[in-house]
C-alpha cells in the first residue's frame, strides 16, 4: 500500500547510518508517511556485508535501531530516543545492492521512555528482521552541543525524495 510522505527527516555529516559524508556509511534518507510510521531508505554496498553478498547483522540491528529511535521525532522535532533495550527477529537474509526498506512505528509512550517496532523490508515485500525497542527521551542539547545543531545537523531534499512510499 503506499502512503504519502509528510516530510523528510534531517541528516548528519557522519553519522553511520544517515552521514551523506561518511564513506563507508549506509546514507539512509528517512521519510514521515501519513500513517504515522518512519520509513528510512537505504542501498548496502560490498562495505556493509557480513556473508557474502548479505547485509551483516549487526548493520541490520543498527540501521533499525536508529529507525525506530527516530520515530519520536515525528512527535516532538528536539527530543531524541536513546537505546535502553533492542530485541530483533532475523528472517531472512538481506541481499546487498538493492534498496531496502526500513519501516518503524511508536507503540508506547511514557513520560521518560517509548517504545516502537520496525521491520526491514526487502525489494519483494518480505520482512527480513523484525524489531521491538525501548527508549530514554531525551533533548538534544542533552546528547550533543550547539555546533552540532547547527553545522552537523540538516535536511537535504533532493529531487529524487519520493512523494510516495510503498509499504
Amino acid at each position: 500500500m503506499k502512503h504519502s510522505v509528510l516530510e523528510k527527516q534531517n541528516n548528519s555529516k557522519l553519522c553511520f547510518v544517515c552521514g551523506i559524508n561518511n564513506e563507508f556509511g549506509l546514507k539512509a534518507s528517512f521519510y514521515e508517511v501519513e500513517n504515522n510510521e518512519l520509513v528510512a531508505l537505504f542501498s548496502p554496498s560490498k562495505f556493509h556485508q557480513g556473508y557474502p553478498g548479505r547485509l551483516h547483522g549487526g548493520i541490520a540491528s543498527t540501521v533499525l535501531d536508529e529507525t525506530i529511535g527516530r520515530t519520536i521525532l515525528i512527535k516532538d522535532k528536539n527530543i531524541w530516543g536513546v537505546t535502553l533495550e533492542l530485541n530483533l527477529k532475523f528472517r531472512k537474509p538481506i541481499p546487498l545492492n538493492e534498496t531496502v526498506r526500513v519501516v518503524a512505528r511508536l507503540t508506547q509512550e511514557g513520560s521518560r521512555t517509548f517504545e516502537g517496532t520496525g521491520e526491514i523490508v526487502l525489494e519483494n515485500g518480505e520482512k527480513a528482521v523484525t524489531a521491538h525497542g525501548k527508549y530514554f527521551k531525551l533533548p538534544l542539547d542533552k546528547i550533543t552541543d550547539k555546533e552540532f545543531k547547527e553545522d552537523e545537523w540538516f535536511n537535504i531534499k533532493s529531487k529524487s525524495d519520493p512523494r510516495e512510499i510503498n509499504i
